[in-house]
């Protein structure tokens, strides 16, 4: 038993160990996957195709048939006057009681107008509107799970930042308790060393909280259970931004789904107009008819009618007159259509004051790292300097917990400054529609 036991620790050390944490790519992937709204942007798309095969049918022919009885109450006749003496007047039999009819029918339009055409193109700019819409919800997932993986990795830095505090300021209340029990520093500085442990360990549980809201929503975002496990590469760095700010604007302007949809509502709703002023013309079709009677559901004939028949005819139906409903509804149709080039114009210029924004973000947070590396060397050698000074007792306790305030806080700076930076890039690559950003 002894052995077993040692053996199933083994094995699960080494299975520990063999664990990789998930990459940046293989959770976009996992997201991606599992995404609900992306099944529900492939609907759509799917339900948009549907509509655009549908439209296409009024091209072709339609074909319908049917099947028919009708009982009289009796043999329908005729009163025949006769012409007497020779013949005498009396009641002639035209057709039977039972009657059966089956009928096909096939119509093909010839003209509508140009409705059909337009019905068709409206049809199929509605299913590249939605092939677009799934394109921006994709972005739209991988850029939050971007987000979320790098606010993730900054919490975490962020606890690490608080241990390290709560550790720095536990050795300063152990260096200050010895003085104090030695009679060299009066218990007011003790106190204020313990005072500013418990402040590190409520920025300790915070930390450790924020870490655990960043986890529940990066397993939200990837369908997950809320509570499981995260273990994610870290990949935290900062690399100087390469592309200019025009060039982001332009690659946005290009290669944004949002617009190419907007401009697809545009050419949509242009045939929507089309397809109403089809109203003005009359349609044509050809009809092509064949039936067959008889008085058993065989349809073999009666002596009274002829078993069967066929005719073709073409037919133009137009609706001259409404009291102007198809002007209105043309009205209607450009209204929307003037509507859909203003609400385009307005997406590219929220677009471009979206790459804009993100791209001043990114480069802040940058300039922000740079300074804030800077402050921890900085803040790491004036913590060394008071530590010592009161290790010799010719500095004071205030000096030392002030400067271990501001070693944490260039620290968490830094830390802060870096994961934005990460997650600037990550907003600006969205708001660019692209999947990275070049760096130098």
């Amino acid at each position: 038993m002894f052995f077993i036991l040692v053996f199933v620790s083994i094995s699960g050390v080494r299975a520990a160990e063999t664990v990789k944490p998930l990459t940046l790519t293989e959770s976009i992937d996992m997201a991606l996957k599992q995404s609900v709204l992306i099944h529900a942007a492939k609907e759509g798309v799917r339900g948009a195709e549907a509509q655009q095969k549908e439209a296409f049918t009024g091209f072709l022919p339609k074909f319908s048939t049917s099947y028919s009885y009708t009982r009289l109450n009796e043999d329908p006749y005729f009163v025949f006057p006769g012409a007497p003496p020779l013949v005498p007047a009396g009641n002639m039999t035209t057709g039977t009681k039972d009657n059966y009819n089956w009928n096909v029918e096939a119509r093909q339009p010839l003209f509508a107008g140009g409705g059909i055409r337009a019905n068709y193109e409206a049809s199929r700019l509605g299913a590249e509107i939605a092939r677009m819409e799934e394109a921006a919800t994709v972005q739209d997932l991988v850029s939050d799970v971007k987000v979320s993986y790098f606010s993730t990795l900054k919490a975490a830095r962020i606890l690490s930042v608080a241990k390290q505090s709560v550790e720095q300021l536990k050795a300063h209340r152990d260096m200050a308790q010895g003085f104090f029990d030695v009679g060299i520093i009066p218990r007011n500085d003790l106190l204020y060393a313990e005072v500013e442990l418990a402040n590190g360990r409520q920025f300790l549980l915070r930390a450790e909280n924020g870490v655990e809201m960043a986890k529940a929503k990066f397993n939200t975002i990837l369908r997950r259970a809320i509570d499981s496990p995260v273990e994610i590469e870290d990949i935290l760095k900062e690399q100087p931004l390469d592309t200019p700010l025009n060039a982001c604007v332009a690659a946005a302007l290009d290669n944004r789904p949002e617009i190419r949809s907007y401009m697809l509502h545009v050419e949509q709703a242009r045939s929507i107009v089309n397809l109403s002023r089809s109203e003005y013309y009359p349609n044509v079709s050809l009809i092509g008819h064949y039936a067959k009677y008889g008085d058993t559901p065989g349809v073999s004939g009666s002596p009274y009618r002829a078993q069967e028949n066929w005719t073709i005819l073409a037919i133009a139906n137009w609706n001259f007159w409404e009291w102007g409903k198809t002007k209105h509804r043309v009205d209607a149709g450009i209204s929307r259509e003037n509507r859909a080039t203003d609400i385009l114009t307005n997406i590219r210029d929220q677009i471009t004051l979206e790459v804009k924004n993100a791209f001043l973000l990114l480069n802040e947070a940058g300039k922000q790292v740079q300074v804030s590396k800077k402050a921890i060397e900085q803040a790491e050698e004036n913590f060394r300097i008071n530590t010592e000074r009161y290790r010799e007792q010719v500095g004071t306790s205030t000096d030392v917990i002030d400067a271990q305030t501001l070693l944490t806080k260039a620290r968490a700076d830094h830390f802060n400054a870096l994961g934005d930076f990460n997650i600037n890039q990550a907003r600006l690559e969205r708001a660019m529609g692209v999947k990275r950003v070049d760096h130098r």
